[in-house]
C-alpha cells in the first residue's frame, strides 16, 4: 500500500489548501468509529504514532468494509477489488491489511462449483439452472420434480446408485432438470459430467484420430454423476452403441454409479432406436442388453407440460 500512501502525500503537498486538507483528514480519521475503537483499545499509541500512521488510517476510513458500500464485486470501490481492509496494531506500529471480502469469497465459491460441473456441448443457460427455478406450479411436472428432490435429498448421506431417465416431448425442460441437479450437487462438492449425446457420438468418432478414445471413456465411466442429454436423437453405429455406450453403462452398473438421461422416447420406445444402426441393421439382442443397463442405472420418469421454447 506504500505507493497509494505516497501518492496521497504528494497530492497533499501540491495542493494549495494543504493545511485545510490535512486538518480535514485528521478530523475524518479521529471521528471514524472503528478508528476510535482501535485507538481506545491501544492506549500505548502516542500522538506521534497516530500522526506517523495518519495516511494509513485515512486510507482505512475511505474503504468499504465487507461490501457495505459496494453494489457488487464488479462495482467494488476499494483500492483492491474484492478485498476489505482491517487495522492491525503491534506495539506502536499500525498496519493496514486487506483480506477477501464476502462478495469475493462468494464469487470464488461459485467458480469452484462451476468447475465441478463438466459439460460437453451444453448451453450456458442450462449450467445456471437451479431447483428453485423449476416450474413447481405445472401439474404435469410434479412427478419429475418429486423424483428429483427425492434423489437430491438422498445425496446428503451418499450418492444414490440410480439416476433418473426423463422422457417427454420437445421443449418441456428435460435438459434444464439436468442443469438444476448438477448445480445442486456441485454445492455439495459432488462432480458431474453433462453430455449432449449427438455431439458425444461425433466427439468419440473424432477421438479415433488422436487415439484418445480410451482416455475419454474412462473419464465418463468414473465421473461421480454422469448425465446423457437427448439419448436417441443421435445416429449411432454399432461400434458406438456396443463399445462406447455399452462399456460406460456396464461399468457404472457394476460400480453402482448413477446415470441421468433425457430423451424424447420412453425406455420401451428407445429400444427400437438403439436396435437400429446408421446402416439400417436391426440388432434387438444387443439393444436389449443396453436397455437392461439403462434400467439398472436410472429410474424412468415422464416429463410433460407446455413447450417452454415458445415462451
Amino acid at each position: 500500500m506504500e505507493p497509494i500512501q505516497a501518492s496521497l502525500r504528494k497530492w497533499m503537498q501540491k495542493n494549495s489548501n494543504f493545511k485545510e486538507n490535512f486538518e480535514r483528514i485528521q478530523q475524518q480519521v479521529r471521528q471514524d468509529p472503528e478508528v476510535k475503537a482501535v485507538l481506545e483499545a491501544n492506549p500505548q499509541l502516542t500522538e506521534q504514532d497516530i500522526q506517523r500512521n495518519l495516511m494509513r488510517l485515512y486510507e482505512y476510513t475511505t474503504q468499504s468494509k465487507q461490501c457495505q458500500d459496494c453494489p457488487s464485486l464488479g462495482e467494488c470501490r476499494n483500492i483492491l477489488n474484492g478485498y476489505t481492509p482491517t487495522l492491525e496494531v503491534e506495539g506502536n506500529a499500525i498496519r493496514l491489511a486487506y483480506d477477501k471480502c464476502h462478495s469475493r469469497l462468494q464469487h470464488e465459491e461459485r467458480q469452484k462449483q462451476q468447475e465441478r460441473i463438466n459439460s460437453l456441448y451444453m448451453p450456458k443457460d442450462i449450467l445456471k439452472a437451479t431447483t428453485e427455478m423449476l416450474d413447481h406450479g405445472d401439474p404435469e411436472r410434479q412427478q419429475a420434480i418429486l423424483k428429483t428432490l427425492q434423489f437430491l435429498q438422498q445425496t446428503d448421506d451418499a450418492i444414490p446408485e440410480k439416476g433418473l431417465y426423463f422422457y417427454g416431448p420437445f421443449g418441456v425442460g428435460k435438459t434444464y432438470f439436468l442443469g438444476a441437479i448438477a448445480n445442486y450437487l456441485a454445492e455439495r462438492n459432488i462432480s458431474s459430467m453433462l453430455i449432449y449425446m449427438p455431439e458425444f457420438v461425433r466427439e468419440m468418432k473424432a477421438s479415433l484420430k488422436d487415439d484418445s478414445v480410451n482416455e475419454k471413456v474412462e473419464l465418463f465411466k468414473k465421473t461421480p454423476v454422469l448425465m446423457l442429454d437427448d439419448i436417441g436423437a443421435e445416429s449411432q453405429s454399432a461400434w458406438f452403441r456396443d463399445e462406447i455406450l455399452g462399456s460406460i453403462l456396464h461399468y457404472r452398473m457394476m460400480e453402482r454409479l448413477p446415470v441421468f438421461f433425457t430423451s424424447n422416447y420412453s425406455i420401451a420406445q428407445l429400444e427400437q432406436q438403439i436396435a437400429t444402426t446408421n446402416r439400417g441393421d436391426v440388432e434387438r439382442v444387443k439393444a436389449g442388453r443396453i436397455m437392461e443397463r439403462i434400467k439398472r442405472v436410472a429410474t424412468e420418469v415422464p416429463l410433460f407440460g407446455k413447450n417452454r421454447r415458445n415462451d
